[in-house]
């Protein structure tokens, strides 16, 4: 059994679970049909091509870089008739960097990580209009729990973001990585593929559970003490004889 894992960054991502009709969201980090979408697209297969080996690799994903959340408006015309549609709410992640794992068989994985260095069809980041930033592949590493190798994969998020923690030693980063159905503390996200043809998409449940993993900061520096001298304040003068100085009497208040 190997690990795979992808670096997915770029300046937008969407990765819709639920989208219906003219508003088509985005879940906080990268679905599992995208993922294997992608997988999928970089092996050159068809969309209506058998999904069972790889719908079957377990899946995890840990959000470095949380990005934000931005929407946009679009407007289209039916190809056929021309006529207007109507206008679509879409939801997109800008600046956003996750980093996800999929583990399996040693031969799978290995054609996968191929297949994601020359790739057949052009990846992209849950929509066609969201490319990657940088390269996708971060390499195999060797067990069958992707949530575990996450958990000991450094620091991704962009060198900005990471010196904006510059103060911290360590972060503490969101794990999401599939569970048992009737694990109590899982959430059900429709997001397992079971067909991406065209006429007929189809996705089941999957449990999905919620960590945390605390990874050191490569960027921290501590904050230095000032070295400016600080010159002391002089100590007060002390003339006991204006202690024994007698007071002058003070005039009555009518005046007289």
């Amino acid at each position: 059994m190997s690990v795979l894992a992808l670096r997915l960054a770029g300046p937008l991502q969407s990765w819709g679970a639920s989208a219906r009709f003219a508003r088509r969201t985005t879940e906080t980090a990268p679905t599992k049909s995208g993922v294997i979408g992608l997988l999928a697209a970089a092996q050159g297969r068809d969309r209506t091509a058998d999904l069972t080996d790889l719908a079957a690799l377990s899946f995890a994903v840990r959000i470095d870089q949380a990005g934000t959340r931005v929407r946009d408006f679009q407007t289209a015309r039916h190809a056929d008739t021309g006529k207007a549609m109507p206008v679509s709410e879409r939801f997109y992640l800008a600046d956003a960097v996750f980093v996800a794992a999929v583990a399996g068989d040693d031969d799978l994985i290995h054609t996968l990580n191929d297949a994601i260095q020359a790739p057949t069809y052009l990846p992209f980041l849950g929509r066609r209009s969201c490319p990657p930033q940088g390269p996708i592949n971060l390499g195999t590493r060797n067990g069958n729990d992707p949530a575990a190798a996450l958990r000991d994969e450094p620091w991704h998020a962009a060198e900005w973001h990471q010196n904006r923690h510059r103060r911290n030693a360590f972060v503490t980063l969101h794990l999401l990585s599939e569970s048992a159905a009737d694990d109590p503390l899982g959430t059900a996200l429709r997001d397992q593929p079971l067909s991406f043809a065209p006429t007929h998409r189809r996705y089941a449940l999957r449990n999905v559970v919620t960590t945390t993993v605390d990874l050191p900061n490569p960027h921290y520096q501590p904050a230095r003490r000032s070295k400016i001298p600080v010159k002391p304040l002089p100590a007060p003068r002390h003339n006991p004889e204006a202690l024994l100085t007698p007071l002058s009497p003070q005039p009555p208040l009518d005046g007289r």
